[in-house]
């Protein structure tokens, strides 16, 4: 049976200047703009037919501070389709609490890669569906790495990153997924910073690297411009849900017309 392909919006969550709540939206983890307000946006697409939502607190682990629980658990009120959180999560107390606040799932980059047993102890208290580990992924082209060829035939690797894109780690993102996958993550969320804000396309190498390597179910991040681009995703690297943020937040297209988009050329989706 052909699974449903999910469409996800997702908003990247700051604080502003007054120390409020706010969503931004930005070009390679940089140059972020005003959007909008998280709660208020929560619900339109809770109401627009999102399959799931995500909230990702931005600048929790880079700053090493706790997630805005109170802002997650205001959107939490809002939606009821699964809710995804991440940002700032390092132990399984900071799952308990963010869960707690309303959060079916927890996404967890940072904190995984700083101690990998996070995401066994997580699993086993709470659920491999609870856990979805981001890897926040940039291209290298150098010797180091295991290599994967781009459309142009250049080769380069994947890097994870961590705080925000902020830090190389040196860990290759494809292995590092499949290590992932065996310590429990019920699903992956493949995020491209060289993609991100772009709206030229996902990064189809990275996530068919991720996708050929794990079983887990994979959610392609960054890059979306248009329906077609969520096509080639679903089409060309069977991502098994694809998540967008610039092309729903400034309407470009609603999340009816992707899913209408995708129905048209045989590509099961919930209407």
């Amino acid at each position: 049976m052909t699974l449903t392909k999910r469409v996800i919006p997702c908003i990247d969550v700051d604080v502003d200047e007054n120390g409020e709540p706010a969503v931004y939206t930005g070009v390679n983890f940089e140059d972020l703009e005003y959007t909008g307000d998280p709660v208020e946006m929560a619900k339109r697409y809770n109401e627009a037919g999102a399959d799931e939502f995500v909230f990702l607190d931005i600048t929790a682990s880079a700053e090493g501070r706790e997630t805005m629980l109170d802002t997650v658990s205001a959107v939490a009120d809002e939606v009821f389709i699964p809710l995804t959180v991440g940002g700032g999560i390092r132990t399984t107390d900071d799952i308990k609490e963010t869960l707690r606040a309303g959060a079916d799932k927890v996404s967890i980059n940072s904190g995984a890669i700083a101690d990998p047993s996070l995401i066994n102890r997580g699993a086993e208290a709470f659920g491999s569906q609870c856990i979805v580990i981001s890897l926040d992924a940039r291209r290298r082209y150098d010797e180091q790495g295991e290599h994967y060829e781009r459309v142009n035939g250049e080769s380069c690797w994947f890097e994870c990153t961590v705080k925000g894109g902020r830090e190389g780690t040196g860990l290759d993102a494809v292995e590092w997924a499949e290590e992932a996958a065996q310590r429990g993550a019920g699903e992956l969320f493949v995020n491209s910073i060289d993609k991100d804000g772009t709206q030229d396309g996902y990064d189809i190498p990275l996530t068919s690297a991720v996708c050929d390597a794990v079983s887990t179910p994979v959610i392609a991040s960054s890059g979306c411009g248009s329906p077609a681009d969520m096509y080639e995703v679903f089409t060309e690297a069977d991502a098994d849900a694809g998540l967008a943020a610039s092309i729903l937040h400034f309407d470009d297209y609603t999340i009816q017309e992707v899913k209408q988009y995708l129905a048209e050329r045989g590509i099961p989706v919930r209407i």
